[in-house]
């Protein structure tokens, strides 16, 4: 019979005992107790019975042991079966998601996994399971998200030109006195009516769950203005959208401006927006934001959210009960700084 293998010597069995008091990995500790025994004198089969294991497994461990110390006794992950793609490859797939399919060539508008498995195999010759894409995509970091509209005669350039010129044009407006302090106020209409919007909701798999629609037409419109930095809001409901109803909203604004300080009111070029009925307070200068570019406005992203938790699936009586629930749903908002904040705020505006 073959001799023992000798244990590496340059740690006591104190030291291995300490390390495995120590030690979270419950694997590890059985065969640093393992090895313990055997550093104090005991036999193989003594250590086998600690680590509740053969012999030829303790002779395994007693090898990993003396090539990297108490490390090679650590718990191993099986290394499993090999990775379809490679880095090079995953990083094509991911130039080809962000890219977005050709219709002519493809065949269609936007990717499936299936498409995209088919891809991989026309480029590459590798046939891989949706399944596995769909892991793959994952650790790549992608999601399958609902799109935004974007306006088809928006210009590409007009969104970054004024991301970089507004936050110095906020400072100059009307030459004003140095020291003033600039509010920055975001501002947007959106119409509630009877026929509301049907959102997500959870639902057990395979059904179809269903809500309320109302037929009916009548509406009111919601005027609201943000000051994300600050976590404040000024809002009023409307029957109608015209240069009356911005006026007061206008004054709305101007009353929640601080003492001593000026509004800067970025908001979209409506019609209403800049007729020459308006009356813009003194404390208050309008910017217009680029055409088309609805993104630039965090108040799409308020009126998402209202309408997603207070204003949809519901059934309206009457205009007046339209009116109740949007002042309701407005106040809410404004009795939640943080919300407005979370919301509203903008690297490229607020500067973090």
């Amino acid at each position: 019979m073959s001799a023992s293998i000798g244990v590496r010597g340059d740690y006591s069995a104190s030291d291995l005992r300490s390390l495995a008091r120590r030690c979270g990995d419950a694997e590890q500790v059985r065969r640093l107790l393992a090895m313990a025994s055997i550093l104090d004198g005991g036999s193989r089969g003594e250590a086998a019975k600690i680590g509740g294991v053969t012999l030829q497994i303790v002779r395994d461990w007693v090898i990993r042991y003396n090539a990297a110390g108490p490390d090679g006794l650590k718990s191993r992950k099986a290394p499993g079966k090999p990775p379809i793609l490679n880095d090079a490859q995953r990083q094509a797939l991911a130039a080809q998601v962000e890219a977005g399919p050709l219709p002519a060539a493809h065949g269609v508008v936007r990717w499936r996994l299936i498409d995209l498995a088919q891809w991989i195999w026309d480029e590459f010759g590798l046939s891989i399971s949706k399944q596995s894409l769909s892991r793959e995509m994952r650790a790549l970091g992608f999601r399958k998200l609902s799109a935004r509209p974007r306006h088809n005669g928006q210009k590409a350039d007009d969104i970054a030109d004024f991301r970089k010129a507004s936050p110095p044009a906020w400072q100059e407006t009307r030459s004003l006195p140095k020291g003033t302090p600039v509010e920055r106020w975001w501002q947007d209409e959106a119409r509630i009516g009877q026929q509301t919007k049907l959102t997500r909701r959870w639902a057990a798999r395979g059904t179809r769950p269903s809500a309320p629609r109302d037929q009916r037409r009548s509406s009111a419109w919601i005027f609201g203005a943000i000051c994300p930095a600050e976590g404040k809001a000024a809002g009023i409901v409307m029957p109608a959208c015209n240069s009356e109803a911005m006026g007061m909203h206008l004054e709305e604004i101007a009353f929640h401006v601080a003492p001593g300080a000026h509004a800067v009111v970025i908001l979209d070029q409506a019609g209403w927006h800049g007729s020459n009925e308006l009356v813009v307070p003194p404390n208050i200068t309008l910017m217009p934001l680029p055409p088309r570019c609805p993104e630039l406005n965090p108040v799409e992203n308020v009126w998402q959210f209202m309408r997603d938790n207070w204003l949809s699936n519901r059934i309206f009586k009457s205009y007046d009960d339209i009116v109740d629930h949007c002042c309701f749903a407005w106040n809410r908002l404004v009795d939640q700084p943080w919300r407005i904040m979370s919301i509203g705020l903008r690297q490229w505006a607020h500067g973090f």
